[in-house]
């Protein structure tokens, strides 16, 4: 039986002595069950600066004891890149408007590379575009959807078209419902489009996450990959998984099932096309700073406050790294997009059918 915590006094010498200690190295090792990590979850001081969740906040100074403090781990700067890396490249992104896909088409376009990005949120994809072109670098804007044959192949025939053929490709479309990712979140009336347990989902919501997901990565792949073979100089493609191609996620079967997709068809190909000089990857990343992982937090407040959802999605909820950071931060574009550049780079030469977890330690427990 777990102790009552609800008389405790938060104020008392003895009980703010224990919480001045308590550092994130403790908390850790004495997990979320027992007495003094419970107090410090109750604690006011414990609570992020927004109130909404429980933070821990970090022992920056050495103790009494001279124990070594805590070190959060800065992430890549925004503004680093690798002079002309990919000068004279050209590479396709798909899903490039926001987020992961946003922040390598730029950081890429820095480096050199003539930028083809397609999205179907055609206001942030040519904001993005924009950017590029603002900086001095080439990039053309592809305005459609993957799940499209015809978007897949015109995207390679524009990028052929413009530049002159396809060297690199990120593909980076995905969606975790199945609503319009350019509309705000309807969750009262899509309900039918969103995740929901497997018993109570519907067809509408399955068939969409998984045309864009899986076969929307089938049929860019095939485009792309088709040029490639005929260009006859090899190449390198990433794919963007998740921990949900990798393990299972709770409540969302289509995107599971969909990202285990990627991870088979990422798997496959790397074994298809490496005589022909090309490799593929896919990065499979937790939490993200990105609008579809905001979005998956707006419709999990939903569902609490309907008093839906299954019990189950508790189970764990933060990386290694999350959980060790005294901010409590998620991955940042930035180091999504640092990765996926060198896996594309020479420098990622014997590397090809890998599904690498860049998820900050997730699937490590």
């Amino acid at each position: 039986m777990e102790p009552d915590l609800s008389r405790l006094n938060l104020e008392s010498p003895g009980v703010k002595e224990v919480l001045h200690w308590l550092n994130r190295r403790q908390f850790l090792a004495l997990g979320t069950g027992s007495f003094l990590a419970a107090v410090a979850l109750s604690s006011p001081r414990a609570q992020a600066q927004d109130g909404s969740s429980p933070v821990l906040m970090a022992n920056t100074h050495p103790s009494s004891s001279g124990e070594t403090p805590m070190v959060d781990i800065v992430p890549t700067d925004p503004t680093y890149f690798i002079p002309n890396r990919f000068q004279g490249k050209t590479l396709l992104i798909t899903g490039a408007a926001t987020g992961i896909g946003a922040a390598t088409a730029i950081r890429a376009a820095r480096e050199g590379a003539n930028v083809v990005g397609l999205d179907r949120k055609e206001t942030e994809l040519n904001e993005t575009i924009s950017q590029i072109k603002g900086e001095g670098h080439q990039a053309i804007a592809i305005v459609g959807n993957v799940v499209e044959t015809e978007v897949c192949d015109r995207a390679v025939a524009d990028a052929v078209r413009v530049f002159g053929g396809l060297d690199l490709v990120l593909n980076a479309a995905g969606v975790m419902d199945g609503g319009d990712p350019a509309q705000p979140l309807n969750f009262n009336g899509q309900r039918n489009l969103l995740p929901n347990t497997l018993h109570e989902a519907t067809d509408e919501y399955w068939e969409a996450v998984v045309a864009t997901n899986t076969t929307g990565m089938f049929k860019s792949l095939r485009a792309q990959l088709r040029q490639m073979v005929q260009q006859g100089r090899g190449g390198a493609i990433v794919n963007i998984g998740s921990i949900a191609g990798m393990t299972g996620l709770s409540g969302n079967p289509a995107y599971v099932a969909s990202k285990h997709g990627v991870t088979g068809l990422t798997r496959n190909a790397a074994l298809d096309y490496a005589p022909y000089g090309i490799r593929i990857n896919s990065v499979n990343m937790a939490a993200t700073d990105t609008p579809m992982v905001a979005r998956a937090g707006e419709f999990v407040k939903a569902m609490r406050e309907s008093g839906q959802g299954g019990s189950m999605g508790g189970l764990k909820t933060q990386s290694i790294l999350m959980a060790a950071d005294s901010q409590k931060r998620s991955a940042t574009v930035w180091e999504q997009a640092a990765i996926i550049l060198f896996l594309l780079s020479p420098d990622a030469s014997n590397l090809t059918g890998c599904v690498y977890a860049t998820d900050g330690g997730w699937t490590n427990y």
